[in-house]
């Protein structure tokens, strides 16, 4: 179901607590508000959407991607940026990162590695297995 999107700033400070299978509601309606906004968002989280849950959406090269309890475990070649959020007004400085890799669970739970890099512009998923110092090449 398409929710609205939550623009209380008091309610997204709210610590978000880890999700469980009894969440798989709010990640399809994660997906939905997702796939519903996608001319002007590439990612949500459930707190977006009015759940304090460690729920993210992301669309990778047109496909929707769900990752339950996401915990980025390394961070490459940081960059400032300005970019926009649905739950908020304007634009805001930001730093983000070349490279990525983000440890998550699938809708079964499986623990997976995602590799991100050059924001988004290429994605691999990499199963059952931990990344340490992982070297990067980047696409120019």
């Amino acid at each position: 179901m398409i929710r609205d999107i939550v623009k209380d700033e008091e309610f997204l400070k709210i610590p978000s607590v880890n999700a469980t299978i009894k969440d798989k509601q709010v990640a399809v309606d994660l997906l939905d508000t997702l796939e519903h906004n996608s001319e002007n968002c590439v990612g949500l989280a459930a707190n977006m959407i009015g759940h304090s849950l460690n729920i993210i959406a992301v669309n990778i090269h047109q496909t929707l991607v769900i990752m339950y309890n996401p915990v980025i475990v390394e961070k490459h070649d940081p960059y400032e940026t300005e970019e926009g959020c649905l739950s908020l007004e304007g634009v805001r400085k930001t730093t983000r990162y070349k490279s990525i890799v983000v440890e998550y669970e699938d809708h079964k739970f499986k623990n997976y590695y995602l590799v991100l890099r050059c924001r988004l512009e290429f994605a691999e998923l990499i199963p059952d297995k931990k990344i340490k110092n992982t070297a990067v090449a980047l696409k120019e």
